[in-house]
């Protein structure tokens, strides 16, 4: 006959170690869930690290243009006519009695034969009348001449007042310089500047400035001094440079990809290892062409990061590696 029994109790230790074992994985998941993800890893070879530095900062704008003439004459058509030849051509040094081209106008010659026939018929009027015939001709043949002195292709029709040549001086030129709207408000007359030809540093100072807009830049025309770089002549393609304003003993830092004079920027300074770079909000003052003056955020000697960032705008700290 069977005898029942009491169920077995659970030891004391086995609950022990339950719990334990429980508070571990509990403990264990906070912790995990505290860590910080891993910071993302930039190249260093593939962004541009600048140090800050102390002392002077020269203001600068920086704009493209190109040399045209000082002074230029226009020779426009004074009667309308065909070239029929021409006798000098573009770049070749000219005086004032060079005939450039020779136009021809049927009508002008018919003209001129009506008036020798007034003329013939004429004589036997008074002198007076005689005398303005001869004017007449003399005017005709004086616009034939001019018209002779202008120039555009050959076989080309040239109306009464259309430019048929321009003759420049080319010792003689001037930088005509396109700096954007948001820089020319500190560019004033008398500025010095320079003028890369490519070929040598021309420089000069600012004439004037023109007081409307175009797509966004200004027009500012600078005046060479002393003997031009060898190769410069009118519509040469150069960089101007015009220097606005010299600070002496001020933070600056190499210009970063972005942020404009007196902005507050979010930049990437490294840490003084060199291995990691946290975003820091850098308070930046007036720019020049590649520098910017540093008002706050960083001091002297610290390293940033000053190369485009933005595909990091989501983390604070990156690995520099």
């Amino acid at each position: 006959m069977d005898i029942p029994r009491a169920p077995a109790k659970r030891g004391r230790k086995q609950l022990i170690y339950g719990a334990l074992t429980v508070a571990a994985l509990v403990l264990a998941t906070l912790g995990l869930h505290g860590l910080k993800p891993a910071a993302p890893r930039v190249d260093r070879a593939a962004v541009w690290i600048d140090s800050v530095q102390r002392g002077p900062l020269v203001i600068e704008v920086r704009g493209p243009g190109t040399l045209v003439p000082e002074r230029i004459r226009y020779i426009s058509a004074v009667t309308a006519g065909r070239v029929e030849r021409r006798l000098a051509e573009a770049g070749e040094a000219v005086k004032a009695e060079t005939v450039l081209l020779e136009l021809s106008n049927p009508d002008v010659q018919l003209e001129a034969l009506e008036s020798e026939r007034q003329l013939a018929v004429s004589r036997a009027e008074q002198v007076n009348l005689r005398a303005d015939l001869a004017s007449r001709r003399l005017t005709q043949e004086a616009q034939v001449a001019a018209a002779r002195a202008g120039y555009l292709e050959i076989g080309q029709w040239a109306q009464s007042g259309a430019t048929l040549a321009r003759i420049v001086e080319p010792g003689r030129l001037k930088a005509v310089l396109r700096i954007p709207e948001t820089q020319a408000k500190d560019v004033t007359i008398g500025q010095p500047a320079a003028i890369d030809t490519r070929n040598g540093i021309a420089t000069g100072k600012v004439m004037r400035i023109d007081p409307a807009v175009q797509n966004g830049t200004v027009t500012v025309d600078v005046s060479l001094a002393g003997e031009l770089p060898r190769g410069a002549r009118p519509d040469l393609s150069v960089d101007g440079t015009i220097q606005i304003e010299r600070l002496n003993n001020v933070l600056h830092v190499g210009r970063p990809a972005f942020g404009q004079s007196g902005s507050t920027v979010g930049l990437f300074k490294l840490t003084p290892d060199g291995k990691e770079a946290v975003r820091t909000t850098v308070r930046l003052g007036r720019t020049s062409v590649n520098t910017v003056e540093v008002v706050g955020g960083m001091q002297q000697g610290e390293k940033v990061i000053i190369s485009d960032m933005s595909r990091w705008d989501g983390v604070d700290r990156v690995r520099v590696e």
